[in-house]
C-alpha cells in the first residue's frame, strides 16, 4: 500500500496565509497529500470553506487551530485538533487573543511610522476580510513599501524583537491553552517547540505539567526545531508517551515552508482521531 501523505500545520488566509481555506486545499491535493490540517492562528473562521472545498477531491480535512500561548518572555504555540469551535471556553478566549493582536499590531504600526512611512491602511490592505491580523500583515505591507524584500527580511529586520519596535502580546500560559483544547474536546500537540537552541523553550518540568494537563502530542519535523531539539523532543515524547507529528507549517507564499515538506506517520493521525471528541475529520 502506498504511504498516506498526512499534513497537520497550514495556514490559510483566515490568518497569516496567503491562500484562501478552498485555494489550500487545491494546493494540498496538487501536493499530493491524503490528509491536511487547516491551522489557522486562534481560529476557526475558515473550516466552513476548507469543509466544502475537499467534497469530491479524495483529500481528507483535519479542522484546527493554533492557539497563541505564552510562558515568560517565550511565545509557545498549541495546535488543537478537532474540538468543538463552538465550545464557550474557547470561543472567549479566541476572540480575546484576536482583539489583543489588532491593538498590539495597531501600536506596532504607530511605533514603526515615527520612522517610516507605514500606515495602518496599508496593512489592512495586505489582510483579507475577517482575517486574525497580526505581524505577519505588516511584514507584508513592509514588502508593498519597499522596506523589505519579502517577509522573511521584514521580521529580522524593521519587525525584529531588537529593533524597538516589537510590542509583546497578551496570550493565556500553555497550561490553560491545554486544558480549553480538551475541554472543548480536541486533541492538544505543543507547536514547534525546539527553534531557539539545544533546549526546548518548555523546560522537562514544564511538559511534566502539561501533560498532566492533558497534552497529546509534540511537533517533532519541523524546519524550525534544531537538531538537538528534536532529539530531545523525541526523548519526552517516548517517555510520555506523546503522539508526534512532522509538518510543513505552510502559509502559502508568505514563507518558503512548502506543503508536504514534513509530513506526519499515519498511525499518529489515527491517535489524534481515536482521541478527539469534539468534531471529526471530513474525508472528501
Amino acid at each position: 500500500m502506498p504511504t498516506r501523505l498526512v499534513d497537520l500545520h497550514t495556514h490559510s488566509s483566515v490568518s497569516d496565509g496567503t491562500e484562501a481555506p478552498a485555494a489550500l486545499i487545491a494546493s494540498a491535493v496538487r501536493a499530493g497529500l491524503d490528509t491536511v490540517a487547516l491551522t489557522d492562528h486562534d481560529s476557526t473562521a475558515g473550516w466552513a470553506e476548507a469543509s466544502a472545498a475537499v467534497a469530491g477531491t479524495g483529500l481528507t480535512l483535519v479542522p484546527g487551530m493554533e492557539l497563541s500561548t505564552r510562558l515568560g518572555l517565550n511565545s509557545v504555540h498549541m495546535l488543537g485538533y478537532l474540538f468543538d469551535p463552538a465550545h464557550p471556553g474557547l470561543v472567549a478566549e479566541t476572540a480575546r487573543l484576536r482583539d489583543s493582536r489588532l491593538h498590539r499590531a495597531e501600536r506596532i504600526v504607530e511605533r514603526i511610522a515615527a520612522d517610516y512611512d507605514l500606515t495602518w491602511g496599508d496593512v489592512l490592505a495586505q489582510a483579507s476580510s475577517g482575517a486574525t491580523l497580526g505581524r505577519p500583515h505588516i511584514a507584508d505591507a513592509l514588502v508593498a513599501k519597499g522596506y523589505a524584500p519579502d517577509r522573511s527580511a521584514a521580521f529580522g529586520g524593521i519587525l525584529h524583537w531588537r529593533s524597538g519596535y516589537y510590542e509583546p502580546h497578551e496570550a493565556p500560559s500553555p497550561l490553560i491553552g491545554v486544558r480549553l483544547i480538551r475541554d472543548a474536546g480536541g486533541v492538544p500537540v505543543i507547536a514547534h517547540p525546539a527553534t531557539r537552541g539545544r533546549e526546548p523553550n518548555v523546560s522537562s518540568e514544564g511538559f511534566e505539567a502539561l501533560v498532566d494537563a492533558g497534552l497529546l502530542g509534540v511537533e517533532i519535523d519541523h524546519r524550525e526545531n534544531t537538531t538537538a531539539g528534536k532529539a530531545r523532543l523525541l526523548e519526552l515524547a517516548r517517555r510520555h508517551d506523546l503522539l508526534v507529528t512532522g509538518p510543513s507549517d505552510s502559509h502559502g507564499d508568505g514563507k518558503p515552508n512548502r506543503l508536504g515538506e514534513n509530513t506526519t506517520a499515519p498511525d499518529q493521525l489515527d491517535r489524534i482521531v481515536d482521541a478527539a471528541t469534539g468534531w471529526v475529520p471530513v474525508r472528501g
